[in-house]
């Protein structure tokens, strides 16, 4: 498993090697083989968000994380080499406001951003009822693995 980060020094050492194992643990449960896969993490600031979101989504506002799949379809993966599996894009100043408004520490809402958008890479969605169930559920279970529930502040 490889992530690049970009502006690693956002957040610390510890958040960086949760992030990796939860980025394993995601993976993993979806029988890819994580040696091979590879994610790419870049933390922005609340204007580039914005901006991300508008010229991705049409969405006129910022937002805490954005995902940029490589993959439509998990049985299109390359038998060999690397499996570059997407783009993870984490908004730091967002993140810390959701932190603050939903009473939990930084590093928590950071990690469920991150679980969040590597299930989207994942192709995990929250379009519909049935699969916002699922992809919630899918969340939970990984931040449980992880050892932080809701709780955690």
């Amino acid at each position: 498993m490889k992530i690049y980060f970009e502006e690693e020094h956002v957040v610390t050492r510890e958040i960086l090697d949760t992030m990796m194992k939860a980025a394993e643990i995601c993976i993993d449960a979806e029988n890819i083989d994580v040696e091979r896969s590879e994610i790419s993490v870049t933390f922005v600031d609340m204007e580039e968000i914005h901006q991300l979101n508008l010229d991705y989504r049409g969405v006129d506002s910022p937002t805490d994380v954005l995902s940029f799949p490589q993959f439509d379809d998990l049985n299109d993966l390359p038998e060999d080499g690397e499996i570059a599996l997407g783009d993870v894009v984490i908004c730091k100043q967002k993140a810390e406001e959701q932190a603050e408004e939903f009473g939990h520490s930084f590093e928590r809402e950071i990690m469920y951003l991150f679980v969040h958008s590597v299930l989207h890479l994942l192709g995990y969605d929250h379009m519909d009822e049935d699969e916002k169930k699922i992809m919630r559920r899918r969340e939970e279970e990984v931040m449980t693995e992880l050892g932080i529930t809701r709780g955690d502040v």
